[in-house]
């Protein structure tokens, strides 16, 4: 027969990989390095250093939940500590995993609004996000959402991640019915003398972020001998574990606080099973907890938080699909279960990036942490938490707030400006991302439209077209 008639023999234009003694990998193989990779961690101590990065969104919004709503910390614990570890191993960059911090607020400030209820609306969120990732409709919407828009989010939740670490250095404050109870004494283990030091401390250690290595040329000898003994200290400075060793030093001033609380703790997990949703608590999950936290969670446990990982790791491509899919499933699983409702957060990212972090390393070593705290410990560790310094949660708070807003220093034009600082004033002024997110997405179709409008005169135009 004609050989015209068969279409050509394929060809494989990619061979496939092999390993280092000739041999065809397979798909798991690729797999299983890539994870391994993902996990490997960058520097062991900075690594350390930015687990701690996230915790003091963690801590506060897990600890009122326990205290006021007798949130099972035990098993909350147990799941984002496999979250931690998954996504870790997944995305290889330390993408947090924080509550839902909308669902959160309902619910310490509505009475009526128990577990079942914060658990319905966490499966509903989940659901929704589940299929906007799958459909595709999760990356249309980044793709179309404007820079400036998504940057005057991040201002927005940056400035108030800052403030609300501010107030916790000033003043007491009484989680279980999130409320400030007064003023915190200068002096003491849980004082703003200690907060204060702390925060040098960071600054001394860190500084103000990645810093270029200084050239300095024609120096003579002695001052060439001197020039570097200052950079070798910078460097030892520099690799101080800083968050970590203000986290240990909260821990070792809990125990000091509390002493009786090492007769209250009991070793195990704690026992858990299915929670059962009535249908009112559908009902009020949804309407008081996901119609609110929805916005929230599109823009900045997706949307901004993919932003910043293309901004924080040009190398790694961190879609909005994948996101999307992966809050979705983790609370679509957990929920069932009594965990706490979590997503993804910007602020998490930059506060684990400011203290170190760099792989997915990090957060599977917080994972592992809290795995085996959840294990270990199970709900007692609230006993612990309790006595935890609060105002040295607000610093660690306050440098994650910090470097979540120092994202937005790219925009360069005054128009751009403009609409993010709009976007950002009516997010903080109205409590609410979604209200400032459609301002600020008006102001920026005005903006285009009102510039579509500038067009030449009749007579440039006339002129340009017949010299």
């Amino acid at each position: 027969m004609d050989s015209q008639h068969f279409p050509p023999p394929i060809t494989n234009t990619n061979p496939p990989q092999t390993t280092q003694h000739g041999q065809a990998s397979s798909p798991i193989t690729t797999m299983s390095g890539k994870l391994k990779s993902n996990l490997l961690f960058r520097s062991k101590w900075s690594e350390l250093n930015g687990a701690m990065g996230d915790l003091g969104t963690y801590i506060p919004i897990v600890l009122a939940l326990t205290l006021s709503k007798d949130l099972n910390l035990g098993t909350t614990l147990v799941f984002t500590g496999v979250y931690n570890i998954v996504t870790g191993a997944i995305y290889g960059v330390p993408m947090p995993v924080q509550p839902m911090k909308s669902i959160a607020a309902v619910a310490i400030s509505s009475p009526d609004f128990g577990i079942p209820e914060v658990m319905a609306a966490g499966i509903c969120t989940a659901a929704i996000l589940f299929l906007l990732g799958v459909t595709g409709l999760m990356q249309l919407v980044y793709k179309l959402i404007p820079l400036p828009v998504v940057r005057g989010i991040q201002l927005a939740q940056g400035l108030s991640f800052a403030m609300t670490a501010v107030k916790y250095v000033q003043k007491k404050q009484n989680f279980a019915k999130s409320k400030s109870s007064g003023e915190r004494p200068w002096i003491g283990l849980d004082g703003i003398i200690l907060a204060l030091a702390c925060a040098i401390f960071i600054v001394v250690v860190t500084g103000a972020g990645d810093e270029h290595e200084e050239v300095v040329d024609d120096l003579g000898n002695d001052d060439r001998e001197r020039f570097d003994k200052r950079r070798r200290l910078r460097k030892i400075i520099a690799s101080l574990p800083s968050a970590f060793i203000i986290f240990l030093l909260g821990v070792i001033l809990a125990f000091i606080r509390g002493p009786k609380v090492v007769k209250e703790i009991t070793f195990g997990p704690s026992s858990f099973g299915v929670i059962k949703l009535s249908k009112q608590a559908w009902k009020d999950g949804f309407i008081k907890g996901t119609i609110p936290q929805l916005p929230l969670s599109v823009l900045n446990s997706v949307i901004a938080v993919c932003k910043l990982s293309s901004d924080l790791f040009p190398g790694k491509d961190i879609s909005a699909t994948s996101v999307s899919v992966s809050v979705g499933v983790m609370n679509l699983v957990g929920c069932w279960f009594g965990a706490m409702p979590c997503c993804h957060g910007a602020g998490g990212l930059a506060g684990q990036y400011k203290f170190g972090g760099r792989s997915g390393g990090c957060v599977a070593l917080l994972g592992a942490a809290k795995l085996a705290l959840g294990l270990l410990l199970g709900s007692s560790l609230v006993k612990i938490l309790n006595q935890f310094p609060v105002g040295v949660l607000g610093v660690l708070l306050l440098f994650a707030g910090i470097e979540l807003a120092m994202c937005c220093k790219d925009m360069n034009s005054k128009e751009d400006s403009f609409v993010m600082l709009l976007c950002t004033a009516v997010s903080l002024v109205g409590s609410s991302a979604a209200i400032g997110f459609v301002c600020g997405l008006v102001v920026y179709i005005l903006l285009k439209f009102r510039k579509s409008g500038e067009k030449k005169p009749c007579s440039s135009v006339y002129l340009s077209t017949n010299p």
